[in-house]
Order: structure tokens, then sequence, then C-alpha cells
């Protein structure tokens, strides 16, 4: 597989709490949207959260992208596509009572669903486009947001990324991986399942990074991070900074 070349980002610690985002949030096209990262900023990445939303681990993740690079900065944003309604923590609890546990279904059935958001990007992307003056769009997602990026990234209906990329995926398929021809990262924990990993991998057919975090758990990168672990947060920070290099090469 191949590797992105060695860069001069340099990727920031993370804040293990107390996080405060260096962003701020805006309506674009109608959705309320996190935006970070330089002004003169020309390339954009945009990122898709996972079910839990705008959780303090994502949001410091979007901002490692946005300054990991001195002389590649990014402006990257993140749509709310849950409109304010993410799933909730103690809905998956060991403890949930069944009046939270009964709210899964109908969040994934009603409100999670990759086309919903898929059908909402073009206008987000293009409104960032004329008013930012980003000139060139890569995009990751975590967890149930790789599926959203996995959908966009492919020949057929394509965004037009430059570069695309997922961590610790969920809803994944190895034949969305068949219609996906630009430069394309993947960092799946050590709890996804291996076989379906290695054959999304060998699927793809354009330039790819792959590397699997065996030790980490899935969401190590976003909302189920555990920030106050020493080697969680290494690996927080080490995934985010593959990530990182990775636009800079193809982005």
């Amino acid at each position: 597989m191949s590797k992105p070349s060695e860069s001069c980002c340099t990727t920031a610690p993370a804040v293990v709490e107390n996080y405060k985002p260096r962003g701020y949030y805006v309506t674009v096209d109608g959705t309320n949207t996190y935006i970070t990262g330089p002004a003169a900023a020309t390339r954009g990445i945009l990122m898709v959260f996972d079910i839990f939303g705008f959780c303090s681990q994502t949001l410091q993740g979007a901002d490692i992208l946005a300054y990991s690079s001195k002389e590649n900065p990014y402006l990257v944003i993140v749509p709310d596509f849950f409109d304010g309604t993410p799933a909730q923590a103690a809905w998956f609890a060991p403890d949930a009572s069944p009046t939270d546990q009964a709210k899964i279904g109908p969040f994934f059935q009603e409100r999670a669903v990759p086309s919903l958001s898929l059908s909402r990007l073009p206008g987000i992307l293009s409104e960032v486009t004329e008013t930012k003056g980003v000139k060139s769009w890569g995009a990751l997602g975590l967890c149930w947001g790789g599926k959203v990026i996995m959908l966009s990234s492919g020949t057929e209906e394509g965004l037009g990324w430059k570069a695309a990329a997922q961590v610790h995926p969920s809803l994944l398929d190895p034949e969305d991986a068949k219609t996906i021809k630009i430069p394309f990262a993947m960092l799946p924990s050590g709890e996804e399942d291996q076989s379906e990993v290695e054959k999304f991998g060998a699927n793809l057919t354009g330039e790819k990074v792959l590397e699997t975090f065996h030790d980490m758990n899935h969401g190590w990168m976003g909302a189920r991070a555990n920030l106050q672990d020493q080697k969680s947060r290494r690996e927080f920070e080490r995934g985010y900074g593959i990530i990182s290099e990775f636009f800079v090469q193809y982005l």
C-alpha cells in the first residue's frame, strides 16, 4: 500500500479537558456549521462527525487538522446534519433504560440516514466555496460519517473531492470502494471487522493509506476518544497527524 510522503506537519498535542474550540458556528445553506482554520486558507476539508455530533473531541480534531501545517493550512467545516439532536451516550450505556434503548432504532432510521446528509452537501460546499474562497476540497468522515464520505467519493455521486478519508468506519461495505478513484485513507480501530477492512482496501484502486490501530477502541478519534488515557491521547494525536499528512500530499 502507498503511504503519504514526509511533510512538515506538526500535530498539536490534545487537550485533556476543558477544551476551548478555536472556530465558530455559522449557518451555511440552512445548516448550523462549525468552521475553523485561517481565513486565508484556500484548501478546505469537510468533516462529517459521528452520531454524537459536536463533541469536544471531534471539534478538537477539526482544529488540529486546520492548524497542523503552517505551510498548508486548511479551512475545516463540520456541518450539523442532526440539526441539534444527535444521539446520546446514555442510550448506549450498559445500564441504559428500555426507554433510552428504544431511541436508537428511530435515530438511525430517521435522522442518521447517510443519503439525507449526502443530499445537503452540494449546497453547503457551494456556499463555502463562494464565500470563503476555497479552491480545492477534501473530506473526512468519523464512524457513521465515514459512510457519508464514502458515498460522496465515488465516481457516480462524487462531489469533486481531491482526496478523502475515514476513521474507525461504520457501515463499511467493500463494494463502496470499487467506485472510489481518488486518493483515499482509512484508519480502522481494532474493533472493526478486519476481513471487511481488508476487502475494502483491496477494492481501492487509487492511491491509498490504510493503517489499523489495533489497540484502539471504535471511536478513538471522535466522541469516544479517552483523552485522559495517555496511550489513547497519543494515538488520537497520531491518527490526526496521519490524516493531516495525507491531505498535505493529495489536497
